[in-house]
């Protein structure tokens, strides 16, 4: 069969369209590993924000379904309140 030239440039970019997507699936769990595990609140503070904004970014670029980008910024404000 055929290769077309359409077909070997998508499967290039497939690839690297992979490792970014587990890259930044791998930033987001660790961004919110980190504001979970803080018990100081001005770091965990510092760290809520990075990691709402990051959130938000990868729900707009269809990464992560918006319910689970809310469901996970609900989880990390509610310890970033319960540390209050």
């Amino acid at each position: 069969m055929d290769r077309h030239p359409q077909q070997i440039k998508r499967e290039r970019q497939d690839i690297v369209r992979r490792e970014r997507n587990i890259e930044n699936m791998s930033k987001l769990r660790t961004l919110v590993k980190s504001v979970m595990i803080e018990t100081d609140v001005k770091k965990a503070e510092e760290h809520h924000k990075t990691a709402v904004s990051f959130i938000d970014k990868m729900a707009n670029k269809h990464l992560i379904h918006k319910n689970k980008a809310s469901r996970q910024k609900a989880q990390i404000s509610r310890h970033l309140n319960s540390l209050s």
